[in-house]
């Protein structure tokens, strides 16, 4: 597993050449933006918002607003280091939050949330393949992280992991090949006469 240190350097040494990736379809804006959101994925929505790391303290004081989700989660969980689903599940988090906070401005003259929505959509509609680039950026970043982590899927969940193992009864007793429980082993020395 690399550290915050290597994940950063990572995604700052790739940043540029994905977006020149970009280039040719898109031209220069397109791929500047590609390049950024290819940043921007990987060190402020990086898969390990879900403990204190450098990802959550490059937000500054907005990093309590990543408490919840740290609560919520835990690290290398599914929701939160698999692929498609952890950067959609951090996207989402992201919209909730910008969200909240423009119903709670919108009497202070910030834009509501629908007004929101709607310039997101109407610029989803003149720029969709810069749109698309973007996404896929921040999909990649989140690849970049979890390759860098030595695996890209996350933790089994306990559900599959319970039946990955050896089945054993509910007293502790373990099954064998003739069917019958019989109790474990004790080890010498452990406790008892």
């Amino acid at each position: 597993m690399a550290s915050g240190r290597r994940h950063d350097q990572a995604t700052a040494l790739l940043a540029l050449p994905f977006g020149l990736l970009w280039a040719p379809a898109l031209g220069p804006g397109g791929a500047a933006a590609a390049a950024g959101a290819f940043l921007v994925g990987g060190l402020w929505l990086s898969p390990d918002l879900d403990l204190p790391s450098r990802a959550t303290a490059r937000w500054g004081p907005l990093a309590l607003l990543w408490w919840p989700y740290r609560r919520l989660l835990r690290h290398r969980s599914l929701l939160s280091h698999s692929p498609l689903l952890g950067s959609a599940g951090r996207l989402l988090w992201l919209a909730a939050l910008v969200s909240g906070g423009c119903l709670l401005l919108a009497p202070l003259g910030s834009p509501t949330p629908q007004q929101l929505l709607t310039a997101i959509n109407d610029l989803w509609q003149r720029h969709p393949h810069t749109g698309l680039a973007v996404l896929v950026a921040v999909e990649a970043s989140a690849w970049l992280h979890l390759l860098q982590d030595g695996d890209p899927m996350p933790r089994t969940p306990r559900l599959l992991r319970g039946l990955l193992r050896r089945r054993r009864g509910a007293t502790g007793l373990r099954r064998f090949r003739s069917g019958r429980r019989q109790r474990p082993r004790r080890r010498r020395g452990a406790g008892g006469s």
